[in-house]
């Protein structure tokens, strides 16, 4: 059940990173009254949210100086370490009354050192990352996977409930990034298998519009109906890229590298074909036209 909002004890948030999940999530705290403050390292994209009311800060740092709860949203270890543990970085600002959570995909060795490092100096971490796409973001009503301390995650439910729908908690710091990646694994090789299926409807002379809406249907899922409309006609603008999946699936294979994983295997291959071609940037559901 979605938490109620709680509009008596507003928070100021901060989003670092805003891309197309950060933007969503900004946009969203806005409408429901809160302070946000935004940090991109493009400040280009923060314009629509400034004219929706935020308020740009400078660094990350001082972004959560001013903030009760700040969420990391960039794409990458590479740029989640920088924006936490740069010169200016959220480390730097952050209190013990912050509440500090890491929204992107990201590997589990960095959260793991995250959460140690913000544990070490008695700081609230979470990991929680996201999953319901643009329109998730866009529409509040994402599904939040939470790794951390359960009785603190009670303290600010009424607050996510401005960005989502369900807020699933898995365990300790580090287990919602985890299961996303579990998660984005399955989903991805499922659009993979769905594009192999329509090669083959094709090649044996079924009606491809007989056999996608069937298929949507049994076995049926949200996967195989985003597979099946995007096989139709690929989302502009784009969900979610290509080159973010495979860097996702990398990040999976990295959770038990000494596992016989040949499905994980093959759609990185896959994916690693479309990046190459220089098709990393469009929409991950390509790989049903591979």
């Amino acid at each position: 059940m979605k938490n109620k909002i709680n509009k008596n004890k507003l928070k100021t948030i901060a989003v670092i990173g805003t891309g197309i999940m950060g933007s969503g999530m900004a946009l969203n705290f806005l409408k429901h009254g809160y302070h946000v403050v935004v940090w991109n390292r493009h400040s280009d994209k923060l314009k629509p949210l400034l004219k929706a009311g935020a308020i740009a800060a400078p660094t990350p740092q001082v972004a959560a100086a001013q903030s009760d709860i700040i969420f990391e949203v960039t794409a990458s270890d590479a740029s989640s370490r920088a924006v936490w543990y740069g010169e200016n970085g959220i480390l730097h600002g952050a209190t013990k009354k912050s509440y500090l959570v890491a929204s992107g995909t990201l590997s589990v060795r960095w959260i793991d050192e995250l959460s140690k490092k913000c544990n070490q100096k008695g700081l609230t971490f979470f990991d929680m990352p996201l999953t319901g796409s643009r329109g998730g973001a866009e529409g509040g009503t994402l599904t939040l996977l939470v790794g951390g301390n359960k009785n603190k995650l009670h303290k600010i439910e009424t607050d996510l409930a401005a960005i989502s729908e369900h807020v699933w908690y898995f365990g300790k710091a580090g287990s919602g990034m985890r299961f996303k990646l579990l998660l984005n694994m399955l989903a991805a090789i499922h659009i993979a298998a769905f594009g192999e299926a329509l090669k083959i409807a094709r090649a044996i002379g079924l009606n491809l519009q007989l056999v996608g809406d069937t298929l949507v249907q049994k076995p049926g899922g949200a996967a195989t109906t985003m597979a099946w409309r995007h096989y139709k006609k690929i989302p502009k603008p784009i969900n979610f890229s290509a080159q973010w999946i495979l860097k996702d699936l990398q990040y999976a294979k990295q959770l038990q590298t000494h596992l016989d994983t040949p499905f994980l295997k093959d759609v990185i291959k896959k994916y690693q074909k479309i990046v190459a071609a220089g098709n990393g940037g469009e929409d991950w559901t390509i790989v049903t036209r591979d």
